[in-house]
């Protein structure tokens, strides 16, 4: 899967049990479900899921909790805007999938 599959997945209503968790949670994002991608990325306690969950509190505004999860995740603090880090995250964990 690419990125371009990964968004076109996003028309359907579940993520498909094929992903793991940090896609899991950046699909819900992606569908502007911020909620259920928190809850999936905090769930976990994995370097990749952390950089979802740094991501998330970004989208949030919370730049001080995203730099906690940026730090568990080793990323430095994302500044591009977000839809193209959403798009980095989904690029490098489709490529580690």
């Amino acid at each position: 899967m690419d990125v371009a599959d990964f968004r076109a997945s996003l028309a359907g209503d579940t993520p498909g049990t094929s992903l793991p968790p940090p896609l899991v949670a950046l699909w819900w994002m992606g569908k502007g479900d911020w909620n259920k991608a928190h809850e999936v990325a905090q769930s976990q306690d994995d370097s990749p899921s952390a950089w979802v969950h740094a991501h998330l509190h970004r989208v949030e505004g919370d730049l001080s909790n995203a730099g906690y999860w940026y730090r568990r995740a080793q990323r430095p603090a994302a500044t591009e805007p977000l839809d193209v880090e959403w798009t980095a995250i989904a690029e490098a964990l489709l490529a580690d999938a």
